[in-house]
C-alpha cells in the first residue's frame, strides 16, 4: 500500500483529477491509509488559498463564478472547495448553489468539489485543512474556499486562507456594527456585492470608515461589485493579488496562520476517539436522571472527571 499511496500523490501532483478526487474522498472520510497520505504530503507553497465568507444571501457562489471567469480568461488553473450546509442526520452536502458554477464543470483548468460542513462550527468542513493540503499538491494557481453562510462564527476561515474576502450586500447595512465583533475583523478585502441595489453606497461608506485602522494608518480594501455581470471584478482580482504579494512578505502572518492550523489539527487528533454515536447512546440512558450533570459527563471523556 505505501507504493500505491506514493503513486496516488504523484498522480495528484501531475494534475490527475481522478487521483485528486480519490485522495480527497479518502481523507475526508478517514478511509484506510488516509493518515499515510497526509504524512507523505510535500510542503508546496505554489497554490494560494482564497477564502470567501459572509452572511447568507451575499452572493458568494455568484462571486466565485465571476472570479473563475476572470482567472480562466487569464489562463489560470483554479480549484473550488465549496462547503455546503448539511443535514445533522446524514451529513450529506446540499448542492443548491453549485448549479451556478455548472459552466465550469467540464473546464480542464477548473476543479470543483462540494464538501458538507457536517455540523462543524465556523462554516467549514472538519477536514478542510487536510483537504486543502491535498489540493495544494496539484498544479493549481488558486484554491477558492467558499464557506457556509452562518454569520459571525465563520472566523475559522482566517486560519486557513492566504486572503480572506468578506462579502456583504446593501441589505446588511444595519448589521454592520453587529458584524464588526465577528467576521469583520478577519477580512483582507470587503466586497459590497449587488452594488446596483439601494443603500449600496451607504454600506460602502460605512465599511470604508470601519475598515480604516487608525493605529497603523492602514485601510482594508472595500470594493463594490455586481457579480452577475462582472462589474468590479477586475478591481477585486487586483486587490487579491496585492494581498497575496503582501502575505508572501509577511512571515509573521504566515507563522500565525500555521500556528492556527496546527492548533486545529491537534484538536482534531485528540478528539478522534470520541464517537458521537456512543455519546448519544450514553446520553439517552443518563440525561433524564435527576443527578445528571453535563459537565461531569463530558469530564469523563476529557480525562478530567469533576
Amino acid at each position: 500500500m505505501p507504493d500505491k499511496i506514493t503513486q496516488l500523490i504523484a498522480d495528484i501532483q501531475t494534475g490527475n483529477i481522478n487521483a485528486l478526487a480519490r485522495g480527497i474522498t479518502i481523507v475526508e472520510n478517514e478511509l484506510e491509509h488516509y493518515g499515510q497520505i497526509l504524512l507523505q504530503l510535500k510542503n508546496v507553497p505554489n497554490s494560494k488559498i482564497i477564502g470567501i465568507t459572509g452572511p447568507p444571501g451575499a452572493g458568494k457562489s455568484t462571486l466565485v463564478n465571476a472570479l473563475l471567469n476572470q482567472w480562466i480568461s487569464k489562463g489560470k488553473k483554479v480549484a473550488v472547495l465549496a462547503v455546503d450546509p448539511s443535514s445533522p442526520f446524514n451529513y450529506g452536502a446540499l448542492l443548491g448553489d453549485r448549479i451556478r458554477m455548472s459552466a465550469f464543470y467540464a473546464n480542464p483548468n477548473v476543479y470543483i468539489r462540494s464538501l458538507a460542513s457536517r455540523g462543524a462550527l465556523g462554516g467549514l468542513n472538519a477536514k478542510i485543512i487536510e483537504i486543502t493540503d491535498i489540493v495544494k499538491q496539484a498544479p493549481f494557481d488558486y484554491i477558492l474556499v467558499e464557506t457556509v453562510g452562518v454569520g459571525q462564527s465563520e472566523v475559522e476561515i482566517a486560519g486557513l486562507a492566504d486572503c480572506t474576502i468578506v462579502a456583504l450586500v446593501p441589505e446588511a447595512g444595519d448589521e454592520v456594527q453587529t458584524l464588526k465583533a465577528g467576521i469583520m475583523e478577519i477580512a483582507d478585502i470587503f466586497v459590497v456585492n449587488k452594488a446596483d441595489r439601494d443603500a449600496a453606497e451607504a454600506l460602502y461608506r460605512n465599511l470604508r470608515i470601519l475598515a480604516h485602522e487608525k493605529a497603523t494608518n492602514t485601510e482594508t480594501p472595500v470594493i463594490k461589485t455586481i457579480a452577475t455581470n462582472s462589474t468590479g471584478l477586475e478591481e477585486l482580482v487586483s486587490a487579491i493579488e496585492t494581498i497575496l504579494e503582501q502575505h508572501n512578505r509577511n512571515t509573521e502572518k504566515k507563522l500565525q496562520l500555521l500556528t492556527e492550523k496546527s492548533w486545529q489539527l491537534i484538536q482534531s487528533q485528540r478528539m478522534k476517539d470520541i464517537n458521537k454515536g456512543l455519546l448519544k447512546e450514553q446520553l439517552s440512558e443518563l440525561y433524564t436522571e435527576n443527578d445528571f450533570n453535563l459537565y461531569s459527563f463530558i469530564g469523563k471523556f476529557a480525562g478530567k472527571e469533576q
